[in-house]
């Protein structure tokens, strides 16, 4: 089973996305935050197989902080260098996704495509 770590703020995005890859076949574990996800993820980092992380959300100290997920992503990167990670953003903002991927993410991709977020991972899985 591939589990995915699903990170975002925004409750109403979150529970569409978790049931769109429950529903794909993936575990999904989920948080709203990045400490939470961070910690999440420290439990038992080889149970996660690829981590989903909003670019914008509360950051560690838990202030709203744009491009909090780029730290999150960092920060699961020392924990785990090979982890894929997606970067998701509800805007298409070119300099971020540059940033994303040059911080280690795998891809970056813009909210509101759920199936397509579905077949970026399941390609980023399979090489």
């Amino acid at each position: 089973m591939t589990t995915v770590l699903l990170v975002d703020d925004e409750k109403l995005i979150l529970r569409s996305l978790e049931k769109t890859l429950l529903r794909a076949g993936f575990d999904v574990v989920t948080a709203a935050d990045c400490r939470s996800g961070s910690e999440i993820f420290a439990k038992n980092p080889d149970a996660v197989n690829i981590a989903v992380l909003d670019l914008n959300m509360p950051s560690f100290d838990g202030t709203p902080k744009t491009g909090a997920g780029l730290d999150l992503l960092a920060d699961l990167k020392k924990q785990k260098p090979s982890l894929p990670v997606v970067i998701l953003t509800a805007y298409d903002e070119v300099n971020k996704a540059k940033d994303s991927v040059a911080g280690g993410a795998s891809a970056f991709f813009v909210k509101g495509r759920e199936q397509g977020l579905v077949e970026l991972i399941e390609k980023i899985l399979n090489g």
